[in-house]
C-alpha cells in the first residue's frame, strides 16, 4: 500500500505517521530526511543538493523526484509506503505519478488530516520553548506547572518568532495555496481520503485505519 500524507502545520500529522509505520509496516519517507541521508552519505544526487543548499536556494524538483525515485527502488518499500511533505505542489504531483507508473507502481490513498484554521492558529501559537533545556510546552494541551516557567530546569519559557499569529497566519495561507490544487489533483483520481483532525489522536488514527482498509 502506498500513501501520500498530507496535513498543514499542527494538524498532528507526524502523530499519525508514526503510528502508520507501526502499524501496516511500511516506511515514511520524508524530503527531509532523505536530502540530509544523501548528504552525508555523498550521493549524487546528495551533492547535487548541496550546491544548491550552500546557496540557501531551493533544491530543484528533478533533483527531490530522483532521490524519491531511489528511495523507494529500496527493499523496505516492496510492502508499500508513506510519502510525507512530497508532493507539494501539482508539478511535483504529474512527476510523481509518471515516475511511479514507470516503475509499476501507484499511490492507493492520499490521507488529507484537515482542521479548521482557527484551531491551527490556537494550537501552533500555544507553543513555549524552555530557553534553558530546549523542553517544549503548550499553554492548551501539556502547559507548565508554573506560568512561563520550565518544569524541568526552571527556564524561562518563550515564544518562538516562527509561532507568532501573524507568522502562523502567514504559513498556513501558503500551505492553502499549494495544497488546495494538489488535493484538487488527486481527488479527480478518486484517492483523496479526508479526515478530520480534531478530537483525540487515538479517534483521529482509527477513522484513518478504517478508510485505509
Amino acid at each position: 500500500m502506498n500513501i501520500i500524507l498530507l496535513g498543514p502545520p499542527g494538524a498532528g500529522k507526524g502523530t499519525q505517521a508514526k503510528r502508520l509505520v507501526d502499524k501496516y509496516g511500511i516506511p515514511q519517507i520524508s524530503t527531509g530526511d532523505m536530502l540530509r541521508a544523501a548528504l552525508k552519505q555523498g550521493t549524487p544526487l546528495g551533492l547535487e543538493a548541496k550546491k544548491y543548499m550552500d546557496k540557501g536556494e531551493l533544491v530543484p524538483d528533478s533533483v527531490v523526484i530522483g532521490l524519491v525515485k531511489e528511495r523507494i527502488q529500496k527493499d523496505d518499500c516492496r510492502g508499500g509506503y508513506m510519502l510525507d511533505g512530497f508532493p507539494r505542489n501539482v508539478s511535483q504531483a504529474e512527476t510523481l505519478d509518471k515516475m511511479i507508473s514507470e516503475l509499476g507502481q501507484k499511490i492507493d490513498h492520499v490521507v488529507n488530516i484537515d482542521v479548521p484554521k482557527e484551531e491551527l492558529v490556537g494550537r501552533l501559537t500555544g507553543r513555549r520553548t524552555c530557553r534553558g533545556c530546549g523542553a517544549g510546552f503548550h499553554v492548551m494541551f501539556d502547559p507548565p506547572k508554573k506560568t512561563g516557567v520550565c518544569d524541568k530546569c526552571s527556564g524561562e519559557l518563550y515564544q518562538r518568532d516562527d509561532d507568532n499569529e501573524t507568522t502562523v497566519k502567514s504559513r498556513l495561507d501558503v500551505y492553502d495555496k499549494q495544497t488546495k490544487p494538489l488535493t484538487d489533483y488527486f481527488e479527480k483520481q478518486g484517492k483523496v481520503r479526508n479526515i478530520p483532525g480534531v478530537g483525540q489522536m487515538d479517534e483521529i488514527f482509527v477513522l484513518i485505519t478504517k478508510v485505509l482498509g
